[in-house]
């Protein structure tokens, strides 16, 4: 076989593409195998005498094979396969081990398969015999790569799928958020700078990145019961009558129905929400004319964050406040409207606060 036909036939062997590791004290045979290897066609075989390398060696570049003596100084066999073993109960690999050794009893055989050992040839070896083994030892690791390769690229495709899910779902969250909002107001900007405020304040409260994001998420759907309104009350210019505003007030009672009954964690929080964003602390909101704590957490920190918004907005029926008279208003009602906890956090991240509204002002 010339040359050229040689080197293509190494090219397309992924056997003889494998890294290959020989471990032994004796220099010599660390020699005598690393020839033996190249001769047959192997491209990647490395040698080492000292055992203690051999850890740090497979760390850096994942042998496919290591060819391993027993009887060696500071460290033998058992010790280097208990080292390598550790580090595949980490990554959920296995040790690819063939055991060389001049030992032919029955209790060394038994001892070294038990350590890890996936072989066991005793010296003085065939050399027909010791290539066999090791090409029968290499298909079962590179079909091990494969399949590993192939199940993380399922994994990968399924996390890929499951954010895309996960974004779609978000999105409808927001655009449901959006199309109640776009009922009584001009833009969905409301939104935005509402939840932003809500995800803001949630971690000056000390909740955690997981309910920081949840709250991100389902407070734009505080209103969405404002679709159960009808036009004549919810888009009325002037101010409301007794009946109409009875009406107008059963928006949070609509939001949580359209909202409830869902296993979903940010659907019940949403629907949480949109019932209860209008309590006020001291018992005179609505729909229950809950007080105090007794006002889910999430619901008293979206109504800060909307009243905040609210008084800084222009709408038909007024102008926007200036910052300074909203926060002289939240101060105002914080112990009677608003939980005064929660209204101190608040201000004291004024500067993220007025951030957000900067960068999301309704368009000139």
């Amino acid at each position: 076989m010339s040359a050229t036909l040689e080197t293509v036939r190494e090219f397309a062997d992924p056997h003889l593409q494998a890294r290959l590791l020989v471990v032994d004290d004796q220099a010599a045979n660390v020699l005598l195998l690393r020839k033996l290897l190249r001769s047959a066609g192997y491209q990647q075989v490395e040698g080492v005498s000292d055992p203690t390398a051999v850890r740090g060696l497979h760390q850096a570049q994942a042998f496919d094979l290591i060819l391993l003596d027993i009887r060696m100084p500071v460290l033998d066999g058992y010790g280097v396969m208990a080292q390598l073993q550790e580090d595949a109960d980490a990554t959920g690999d296995y040790v690819p081990v063939l055991v060389l050794t001049a030992q032919n009893d029955e209790e060394t055989r038994l001892k070294a398969l038990e350590a890890g050992a996936k072989d066991f040839i005793t010296k003085p070896f065939n050399r027909v015999e010791v290539l066999n083994r090791i090409r029968n030892m290499l298909e079962v690791r590179l079909l091990h790569k494969q399949l590993r390769a192939h199940n993380e690229i399922l994994e990968q495709r399924v996390r890929e799928r499951t954010a895309e899910l996960r974004d779609t779902r978000l999105e409808i969250v927001r655009r449901l958020g959006l199309a109640a909002e776009y009922r009584d107001n001009e833009t969905g900007l409301h939104i935005v700078r509402m939840s932003k405020y809500s995800a803001l304040l949630a971690r000056a409260a000390g909740l955690d990145e997981k309910q920081q994001e949840l709250i991100l998420n389902a407070s734009p759907m505080h209103d969405i019961g404002k679709l159960g309104i009808p036009d004549r009350v919810l888009l009325k210019p002037g101010r409301l009558d007794d009946e109409e505003w009875a009406v107008m007030r059963t928006h949070a009672e609509i939001g949580a129905r359209i909202l409830d009954d869902h296993p979903s964690t940010l659907l019940q929080m949403a629907a949480r929400i949109a019932r209860c964003h209008h309590e006020r602390w001291d018992g005179r909101g609505y729909p229950a004319g809950l007080s105090g704590e007794d006002i889910p957490l999430e619901a008293r920190i979206v109504a800060v964050a909307d009243v905040f918004d609210a008084l800084t907005s222009k709408r038909p029926y007024k102008e926007a406040w200036t910052v300074e008279a909203a926060i002289d208003e939240l101060r105002r009602v914080a112990g009677s409207h608003l939980d005064p906890r929660l209204v101190e956090l608040f201000l004291g991240q004024l500067p993220a606060v007025l951030d957000i509204k900067s960068r999301h002002a309704e368009p000139a």
